[in-house]
């Protein structure tokens, strides 16, 4: 489980993969529209949906030409387990978890 956990907590940690995540909560979309909004390239967004489908938070099939994105609902269960353990975090705010955890690695003793 600790692999899993690692593997979806490194998806979340950046912004833009959250961002992506937070759109897909709304329907299925293709990869194109899924990029609209950000200002990289698709082949960057691309590198984001792959490490989003790798850490098993999104699926991406074919539909026809079209290569579309959907959000797996049980994904992030194990995280959420994991992190209600800790009771402060109930209900999770990945964002505010991020700072924490940034708070703490930089007061952390080198």
């Amino acid at each position: 489980m600790a692999n899993s956990l690692d593997t979806t907590f490194a998806a979340l940690a950046d912004p833009t993969r959250r961002a992506i995540l937070s759109m897909l909560l709304e329907d299925d979309m293709a990869v194109t529209d899924v990029a609209e909004p950000f200002e990289m390239s698709l082949a960057a967004i691309s590198k984001h949906l792959m490490i989003l489908t790798r850490a098993g938070l999104i699926a991406q099939e074919k539909r026809g030409r079209v290569k579309w994105c959907k959000l797996e609902p049980d994904a992030m269960k194990g995280a959420s387990v994991w992190m209600q353990g800790f009771g402060q975090f109930e209900p999770v705010n990945l964002d505010a978890f991020e700072r924490f955890l940034e708070t703490e690695l930089d007061s952390a003793p080198e």
